[in-house]
């Protein structure tokens, strides 16, 4: 192991019943229901192709963009007046990682302004080499295009480089990166389908930095 990535929502932040709340809110406001299944598929990729694919879908008179700031704005709103906390095992893991030297990158598909709040809110922004947005990047994940743009910033081989994610979208875009995969279970990001992972674990303390390839 060279470096060491980590996804942003569902992984260093429980973002995704958020999201996913505030999405369906705005949805509902146009008379629009989606179920958890059709949600739980789309975890992992950018808010603009999120909100595209709807748009798309249901003839919205709203532009991905415009839609994605409300969001945003929303998201970062939220975070402050609940202070939300970094999940359990993030800061320790962080410190481990730090003590053996290993860079750190964040490749989130959020906006990179977004990542940006929720690293400095949290107070582990001296943590991160570089924070990379797939907002940035032509094809969001599952494509692997931003674990290979995070790799090359880091100067990293791919194959050198262990990923922490918590999406079915995410994992695979590691994986076809050509980087080893931890598959982190989170219940609030929907029963998502790990199985392209290398391991999977139910809590971050189980990572055992000593034992990644």
């Amino acid at each position: 192991m060279q470096a060491f990535i980590f996804d942003m929502d569902g992984v260093i932040i429980d973002s995704e019943p958020i999201h996913n709340k505030v999405v369906k809110e705005v949805l509902l406001e146009n008379n629009i229901v989606v179920n958890d299944e059709e949600f739980n598929k789309l975890i992992g990729m950018t808010s603009t192709s999120v909100f595209s694919y709807f748009i798309d879908k249901h003839h919205l008179p709203y532009t991905p963009e415009e839609m994605t700031n409300n969001h945003m704005n929303f998201f970062k709103k939220y975070i402050v007046d609940h202070n939300l906390k970094p999940i359990d095992g993030i800061c320790p893991l962080l410190e481990q990682l730090q003590k053996a030297n290993i860079p750190l990158a964040i490749a989130s598909s959020s906006p990179l302004n977004v990542i940006e709040f929720v690293v400095k809110t949290f107070n582990i922004d001296k943590y991160f080499k570089f924070l990379i947005s797939g907002e940035d990047i032509l094809h969001s994940k599952p494509a692997p295009d931003i674990y290979l743009k995070t790799a090359k910033k880091l100067q990293v081989n791919p194959k050198d480089c262990v990923v922490l994610e918590d999406s079915k979208n995410g994992s695979i875009a590691a994986k076809d990166a050509g980087m080893y995969c931890i598959g982190f279970a989170n219940p609030n990001s929907g029963n998502q389908d790990l199985s392209r992972a290398d391991i999977i674990i139910k809590q971050i303390s189980d990572i055992n930095i000593t034992q990644l390839p």
